[in-house]
């Protein structure tokens, strides 16, 4: 594996990545990974190893880059959980267009990749964002999947519920039986909203888990065969969006 760690340049800044793909085999179709809101960290670094050993070059960002290059939760302490809602909330539907079309724009010109084949990947406070990502470029993403997508509908005018009908890929949607940032009412309206839009969609409930459950290390969350559930259906859409002609 060919992993790099390097600052790909955005209209705010230098938002520092990680990549990671095979070593030979390419170009290969691309993932791109937004964070959750824990910070790219060593954990994230694992998971995109993960996805890039079955074939993909995959970008993971620091979407807080603006604020901080390093970040990432150590010690959920009540001040360093407001923090991190400080920088979850420095990020919206206009920062996501931006650092897409950056990721766009290195993958384009990436060796490695396969730039007509991108799919993306989000977790948590991310779910909106790969939604966004699919509305604002929908000539170039092929696939999305949220893995237990946060504030997936709002009353906000850009809530991701609200892009359903901007979204041309098929989507993925894993969801928490136990998640307070993702209620079933809240994924009954994303449903309803996919479903008048016709948009290609799977929604999946993942029962007696807990929001967070694909993070090895979220001691007491974590659960192996939610988890890997998880990317068996991330394998399965990606073969299916990414490799085979569409």
């Amino acid at each position: 594996m060919i992993e790099h760690h390097l600052d790909i340049p955005t209209a705010d800044g230098a938002m520092n990545s990680f990549v990671v793909h095979p070593d030979e085999g390419g170009p290969h179709p691309v993932v791109l990974f937004y964070m959750d809101a824990l910070g790219k960290r060593e954990e994230l670094h694992d998971m995109a190893r993960r996805i890039a050993a079955v074939g993909y070059c995959v970008v993971l960002p620091n979407l807080y880059y603006r604020r901080e290059r390093e970040f990432w939760l150590k010690e959920p302490t009540e001040a360093a959980l407001a923090h991190v809602f400080s920088l979850m909330n420095s990020l919206d539907r206009a920062t996501t267009e931006t650092d897409t079309r950056a990721l766009l724009t290195y993958v384009d010109a990436l060796p490695a990749a396969d730039a007509t084949r991108i799919g993306a990947v989000g977790y948590c406070m991310s779910g909106p964002f790969v939604m966004w990502a699919a509305a604002a470029f929908p000539d170039r993403l092929r696939c999305i999947a949220s893995i237990y997508g946060a504030n997936m509908a709002t009353a906000a005018p850009d809530s991701p519920h609200r892009m359903a009908a901007l979204v041309r890929c098929e989507s993925y949607f894993a969801c928490a039986e136990i998640d307070q940032w993702a209620p079933p009412a809240d994924i009954a309206a994303l449903q309803a909203a996919l479903e008048s839009a016709g948009t290609p969609h799977r929604i999946e409930w993942y029962p007696k888990v807990e929001h967070g459950f694909v993070f090895p290390l979220r001691e007491g969350i974590y659960n192996q065969p939610a988890a890997e559930r998880h990317y068996e259906r991330l394998f399965s859409l990606f073969n299916r969006r990414l490799r085979q002609a569409v």
